[in-house]
Order: C-alpha cells, then sequence, then structure tokens
C-alpha cells in the first residue's frame, strides 16, 4: 500500500517530458476504506505506472469532478474492486476527465509525442476486440469507463491511459476548462447528434438543462440550428441555459404534479391529477417551441420519463443516457405505439465521435461551464460536497497548474 499522507504535502515535478519519476501523489480509494468520499480519499504516494504498448502515461494539469468517483469511494451501488485493473493494483485513483501533458508514450504509439498537450476521453476497450474495428467500441465487451473501472485516473499526478483516448487540448481554454467538459459534453453529443441524427428545425426539450450534460446539449442545439427548450430547477437556471442559446426554459417547479411518485401510481385520483399536470407541461413545451419536440433528451429517469414519453411529437424519440431518479420506469405505452415514437438508449461516446465533438470546443462553438475551480488539496471536500448535493454545477480540480488561469494561449481566438 502506498503511504497515505497529508494534503499539505505536495511535491515538485524535476523531470522532463519522456522521463517519469519513480512516485507520484494520487488521491486513492481502497476497499477496506469505502464510505463517504470525505473519509475514503486520501493522498498517497505510489509509483508512477509505465506505458504498456499502445499507451500514454499523460502529467495531468487539471481534472474534474463527476459523480462516479462517489460511487467508487461508497462502494455502492457495487464495489469497483472486482473489475478492471484494480485487482492487479488494489487501489483506485479516480477522475473520469483530464487535461495534461503526454510525459511518456508506448510501444506502437506514433500519433503522440512527449510534450504534446492532450484532453483525455473515458471510453477505453481492448484494441483486440472485433467489435472495436468495426461495430462500436461501446458494444466491446472489454469496455470500461476510465477513472472508474479503471485506475490511474486524472486524481494523480500522472494518468494512465490508451493512446485512443488522447484529443488535442483547445488551446482557447485554461488546463482547468480544458478537463472539464468530456464526460458531459461527449455524452450529449453521442445522444443528439449520433443516436437521434439531429438536424437544422428540429425541437428538443431537455431535462436537467442547467447540468453536466444538459448545457452542452443546448450548445449542440444552438451550433446545429435547433430550437431547443431547457428544464429547470430555477429561474437562475433558466436565464443561464439561454444565455447558452436555449430559446426559452421551464422552471420544473411549476408543475410539481408531473413527477411521477408511488403515490399517484397507486392512486388514481393522484394519477389523474399527475397526467393533468404533464398535459399542461406539454402545453407549455409547445408554446415556447413552436410545436411539440422532435426529441427529449432523458437522464432523470422514473420521475420524468412517462412525461417525456407523451411530449414528445409523432415519430419522435426519447434518448436517454440515465436515471438520477430510478431506473424503473413506467409509462403508457399507447402513446408510445400509437404514435410511433421511440426510445433510444445511449452510454457516453466512442473515440471518432469524442474526436469531432472535441473540434468544435477548439473552434469556440461549444464552451465549457465551470461553477468552481479547486486545488489539488480539495479533493476529497470537493466530492463530499457534490455527495451531499451543495455544488451548483461542475467542478474543476487544479493538479499540476498552479491557478485556474493557467493554460490558455495568448494567441487563442
Amino acid at each position: 500500500m502506498g503511504a497515505v499522507m497529508q494534503g499539505s504535502e505536495r511535491q515538485g515535478l524535476e523531470v522532463e517530458p519522456g522521463v517519469l519519476p519513480k512516485t507520484m501523489l494520487a488521491w486513492a480509494i481502497r476497499k477496506e476504506r469505502e464510505g463517504e468520499p470525505k473519509d475514503a480519499i486520501q493522498l498517497e504516494e505510489l509509483e508512477v505506472p509505465e506505458p504498456g504498448p499502445f499507451e500514454a502515461i499523460v502529467r495531468v494539469m487539471a481534472s474534474s469532478v463527476n459523480y462516479n468517483n462517489i460511487w467508487a469511494a461508497l462502494g455502492r451501488p457495487v464495489s469497483i474492486f472486482g473489475e478492471g485493473d484494480h485487482p492487479e493494483h488494489g487501489h483506485h485513483i479516480g477522475g473520469s476527465d483530464a487535461s495534461g501533458i503526454v510525459w511518456k508514450v508506448g510501444e506502437g504509439v506514433t500519433r503522440w509525442k512527449p510534450g504534446d498537450e492532450v484532453v483525455v476521453h473515458a471510453n477505453r476497450a481492448s484494441y483486440e476486440d472485433p467489435e472495436v474495428h468495426g461495430l462500436d467500441p461501446l458494444a466491446a465487451p472489454s469496455q470500461l469507463a476510465w477513472g472508474y473501472q479503471t485506475t490511474w485516473g486524472g486524481f494523480g499526478q500522472f494518468a494512465k491511459a490508451q493512446a485512443q483516448q488522447l484529443l488535442p487540448r483547445p488551446k482557447n481554454l485554461t488546463w482547468a476548462e480544458s478537463a472539464s467538459y468530456g464526460s458531459g459534453y461527449f455524452t450529449a453529443y453521442r445522444m443528439l447528434i449520433d443516436k437521434c441524427k439531429m438536424q437544422a428545425g428540429h425541437n428538443v426539450l431537455i431535462w436537467g438543462a442547467a447540468g453536466g450534460v444538459g448545457v452542452f446539449a443546448v450548445q449542440l442545439c444552438k451550433a446545429a440550428g435547433v430550437n431547443a427548450v431547457g428544464v429547470v430547477s430555477s429561474d437562475e437556471k433558466g436565464e443561464l441555459v439561454k444565455e447558452l442559446g436555449a430559446v426559452g426554459y421551464i422552471n420544473r417547479n411549476e408543475f410539481p404534479e408531473m413527477m411521477r411518485s408511488d403515490g399517484n401510481l397507486a392512486d388514481p385520483a393522484a394519477e389523474r391529477e399527475r397526467f393533468a399536470a404533464t398535459r399542461a407541461f406539454a402545453k407549455r413545451a409547445k408554446e415556447i417551441l413552436g410545436d411539440a419536440p422532435d426529441i427529449v433528451l432523458e437522464h432523470v429517469g422514473r420521475d420524468t420519463f412517462p412525461t417525456s414519453v407523451f411530449v414528445l411529437k409523432p415519430f419522435g424519440k426519447v434518448v436517454i443516457c440515465g436515471a438520477t431518479t430510478g431506473y424503473q420506469l413506467d409509462f403508457d405505452a399507447r402513446y408510445l405505439w400509437m404514435r410511433q415514437k421511440q426510445i433510444i438508449g445511449s452510454h457516453f461516446a466512442n473515440a471518432y465521435e469524442c474526436w469531432r465533438a472535441n473540434q468544435l470546443m477548439i473552434e469556440g462553438r461549444v464552451r465549457p461551464v465551470i461553477w468552481k475551480t479547486v486545488g489539488f488539496d480539495a479533493v476529497p471536500e470537493a466530492h463530499q460536497l457534490m455527495y451531499e448535493n451543495r455544488h451548483q454545477g461542475k467542478i474543476a480540480v487544479l493538479v499540476g497548474a498552479e491557478s485556474e488561469d493557467e493554460g490558455r494561449s495568448n494567441d487563442s481566438k
């Protein structure tokens, strides 16, 4: 086991690109201390991994907080220590988003060299799986979420990733900004662009439009000439999504009866009240968009899914990437088959989708939205903040970068 250290024990980096130090500092989780993030995530001094074939070691400049590392800390809904490379190493270094500098590459890597500035995406799969070479890496049996189902993520001074996970870093962004968008943005890109074939003139309803996926879905709609209405929990968040390009927003607190609950599921009178609220919500969305949505972007799950199916126009599509309020879904299937709607599942993105989406970030057509940037010492506290739902947006973490303004090139657009 690596030595557990205090957060103040930062160490400098005295090696040049191409040469790895023997040890590094990393915020690690271990099986025996699974629990709340403030206790499970501890600073350790660990050996720096060597890159294998087609792998690269990245000097991490910044990372960001995602809920998956809270699951890793808690050991719920399942412990991550039985899969990926965790049995081999015995520790978990989370962080599924990172920006940094290529420090050393393994055998077979030709696209990248030490000194290159990169962003790391989180889709990892074996090059030997045939699905990687003709279907989709996300269909490969070896597919894992880097920094969650694998260790060596962005909360260490060095991260290990497959070369195909690397993307050119947008020089118009800081290190912190570069590390803040991958998981949410690439997920939204696959959902809307590839899964739903979103086109100019479409109307889209986005649940949680001020959240990690939603802020990028709104911007993608604007870039594609699509009308988006965002569903949010406050007028302040509504103004944010309008600033990002939505044609309007709906404060979901105006329609509290609309949400699915055990009560309205079991009580016919309560269900009639829920359905009346759903109809009113659908009318509001149509008023804002000028027509019913062609696409509904879902990740809330149980509470909203009946409304998502109902609100769509005929032949519309619900695309879902998560279920934060519960994964056991129910809805009136008559509105599905009689109006020939579709339900589409989507999960993260493949390397080609990440590359295309990243190009829009490089061109400045989509931008990150960060609530707070914290230092390397604050990794446990940042996760605890998210665990207790006391955050209001994306939290970026400085690792090698010394300030939140570092990394933007003076000559960037």
